[in-house]
Parts: structure tokens; C-alpha cells; sequence
């Protein structure tokens, strides 16, 4: 007679089992009191609770555990077999969240102001002084983005004011311009504390008002300064380095991606890079230069 399992295997085993008749495998094993009796003697009928030998609890000891839902895969439905040219192409799956935001018809930067208003919608507001929205030609063909406000720039509600801002200034004076003709703004309006880089919620709460400001001035050429307005217009964890200079679209723009003004004033040699990249949105704005790269 086989030998009767504890209370608590019986279990486990009657739970294993139930798992696999949760995924449709049934009959495991035929009931042992069923056995044909000698001829010509009655059959009895054994009850209809499963007995497990010791025997059977090893064979079942022996099964590895399913991580997550392994035998679900054996049963998934056949589908065609992809195209390994068409698998390697990325997938289309629509705009991304800033190119999905609508455009506000007729919109002006007074109105964007007026939305913004004295904003409290992220954790900035506690620390600022003074909200920096954006400076210049409403109507520019050129557009500086940055990363954020400084204390120089806390202090006066301008941006770009303090050192990184007089070099800005100069490269702007270089491409024969003058503030005036271009429009300066920054991901963020309020100042990061000890000038930290911006946090992904205090982006994501304020780049919106960015887009409309873009959107109601209509620029020709978008110049991103440094790698968080980059990463921000353009939705990528990738280095600026890896795509600084190249023309980029955004929203229908031209856009390119060059070095903070900060990050020349620590690296003075990286000047000469920036100004061949200002020199490719001459160009394009037909602009003649006024200055040579050594001013910068």
C-alpha cells in the first residue's frame, strides 16, 4: 500500500496542480482505487480524493519552480514571422509628448506671461526672487534657449546678465547682431537653488510655457545652449557632444545644439567650436559677421 503524505505536501501539491489546470493541463494521474477487479467479482469504487505516494512526491519535488508565467509561453498564440528588415526599422508610435501639444491659435507672449502668472507650480518658486520669463525682439528670426536663471539673473528678472550672459552677448555681437534682434529664454523661469541643473518634474512643469513662447515668435533658427535645453526640445538622453552642430528640426524649425556660454568661460578652448556653429546659423539667416572668432 503506497505510503500517505503529510497534510501540508498534500496541499502544496494540490496547489501546484491547480495551477496547471489553470493553464489547461489536467489528468496528471488516474484515481489507483480504480482497479479492475478479478472476473466475475463486483468492482469497488474507491472515493474521489487523490492519494499521492512518496514516489510521486519526488517526481513532482523535481519540477523547477515557473518564474513569472513560463508555461503561458508554450500555449501563446502562432503569430507570422516578422520581417528581420522591417523588425531592425524603429517603431512609429506618433508624436512625441511635445510635438502632440497644440499649437493656441493667435497666441502672444503677453498672454504666455499672463498664464504663467506668478507661478507656484513647482517646488522653484519657494527660492526664486524673481521670475526670468524672456527677453528681446518678439519676432525674432533667432531664438537662444537655455538652462535656467542664475543668481545675477534672479536678481534683475533678465536672463543671461551675469558672466556666461556678457559672452553670450559678444558671440551674439560676433554673428552681426545685437540682443535686441534675437529673443533670450530659459527652460525655466525661476532660479535652481545654488544653480543646480533643473529637476525632470520642474521641466516637465515648465517647458510648456517654453513651447508657446517658441510657437507665438515663430524663429526661423532655434540655438539651444547647453545639453538641458537640448535634451528638453528634443525629448533624448544622448549627449550634446554627440550631436552638437547638426541641424535638427523641432516643430517644424531649424534647431541646433551648441555649448553654454558657462561651459566656454571653464573651457575657453571650445570657443572655436561654438563659433563654427554659429557661423552654419549665419548662414542660414544670411547674416554677415562683424567680428572674428577671436573675440568671443
Amino acid at each position: 500500500m503506497a505510503e500517505r503524505i503529510s497534510e501540508s505536501l498534500e496541499k502544496k501539491l494540490s496547489s501546484r496542480l491547480g495551477f496547471y489546470e489553470d493553464l489547461g493541463i489536467r489528468l496528471f494521474y488516474h484515481a489507483r482505487g480504480a482497479v479492475a477487479a478479478p472476473h466475475g467479482e463486483p468492482q469497488i469504487e474507491t472515493p474521489a480524493t487523490p492519494h499521492f505516494s512518496t514516489m510521486d512526491l519526488q517526481k513532482e519535488a523535481t519540477l523547477p519552480k515557473p518564474a513569472g508565467k513560463p508555461a503561458a509561453q508554450k500555449y501563446a498564440p502562432v503569430v507570422a514571422p516578422v520581417n528581420p528588415k522591417s523588425a531592425s526599422l524603429p517603431i512609429v508610435s506618433g508624436p512625441s509628448l511635445f510635438e502632440a501639444v497644440e499649437k493656441i491659435a493667435d497666441d502672444t507672449l503677453l498672454k504666455v506671461r499672463e498664464d504663467l502668472g506668478e507661478c507656484t507650480r513647482c517646488k522653484l518658486h519657494s527660492t526664486r526672487h524673481t521670475i526670468v520669463f524672456g527677453d528681446g525682439n518678439l519676432k525674432a528670426e533667432l531664438v537662444f534657449v537655455g538652462e535656467g536663471p542664475g543668481a545675477d539673473e534672479d536678481a534683475q528678472g533678465l536672463p543671461f546678465v551675469g558672466r556666461a550672459g556678457k559672452l553670450l552677448t559678444q558671440m551674439i555681437e560676433a554673428m552681426g547682431l545685437q540682443r535686441k534682434d534675437v529673443y533670450i529664454c530659459n527652460v525655466v523661469k525661476c532660479r535652481p537653488p545654488e544653480n543646480r541643473q533643473p529637476e525632470e518634474d520642474e521641466v516637465s512643469t515648465c517647458s510648456p510655457f517654453l513651447l508657446r513662447q517658441i510657437d507665438a515668435i515663430a524663429p526661423k533658427v532655434i540655438v539651444c545652449l547647453g545639453a538641458v535645453a537640448a535634451k528638453t526640445l528634443l525629448q533624448t538622453n544622448r549627449g550634446i557632444s554627440q550631436f552638437r552642430g547638426e541641424w535638427l528640426e523641432f516643430r517644424g524649425r531649424k534647431l541646433l545644439a551648441t555649448y553654454h556660454p558657462a561651459y566656454l568661460l571653464r573651457n575657453p578652448p571650445a570657443k572655436s567650436e561654438v563659433w563654427k556653429d554659429l557661423q552654419k546659423v549665419m548662414a542660414v539667416l544670411g547674416l554677415q559677421s562683424k567680428k572674428k572668432a577671436q573675440s568671443l
